[in-house]
């Protein structure tokens, strides 16, 4: 069905938005997926603070290029008549994480790429991010870490102080 020429402006506003506000987009074709399992990802997207939207190629290559970035030519070969956008509002690696667990149980859901900080990357790049553990679990990680270290150093002390005890003792 074609939109109207204000429908379009409509649209066109929207995605530049969108585009101002991200901190990083998935491109993906969604042609072939059923619309109960796209319901069910955008509740997980919007959980995490994320948000997927649908347009037209026409548009979205217009509205990125209205916002200054430029990735048109990289992606055009692989792209089906709609995209579909995952924008990353609140967390760069969010997308691409839910994304690719998304593309786990549906493969009809093709990662085609993405736009991170404010550069276009590939498909393979894309993945790559998806792989990254998530803030929490790296702030978690760094404080077993420490925590580690700081309880090796007291055992040290504690097998020091207990020797000189011993020694004391002895003499």
């Amino acid at each position: 069905m074609a939109l109207t020429k204000e429908k379009k402006q409509k649209s066109l506003a929207d995605l530049k938005e969108k585009i101002s506000k991200q901190k990083s987009v998935i491109f993906a074709d969604f042609s072939k997926v059923n619309s109960k399992d796209l319901f069910d990802l955008r509740k997980k997207l919007k959980e995490a603070g994320c948000l997927l939207k649908i347009g037209k190629k026409t548009l979205i290559r217009i509205a990125f290029g209205q916002s200054g970035i430029s990735f048109w030519s990289k992606i055009k070969n692989s792209v089906p008549g709609q995209l579909a956008l995952v924008f990353g509002i609140d967390d760069e690696i969010a997308p691409a994480r839910i994304s690719n667990q998304f593309v786990k149980t549906n493969e009809n859901f093709k990662i085609l790429g993405g736009i991170f900080e404010k550069r276009f990357i590939g498909k393979e790049k894309v993945l790559e991010l998806a792989n990254i553990p998530s803030r929490n679990e790296l702030l978690g990680r760094l404080v077993g870490s420490i925590a580690s270290s700081m309880i090796g150093f007291v055992t040290v002390l504690d097998h020091i102080r207990e020797n000189k005890e011993k020694t004391i003792v002895n003499n």
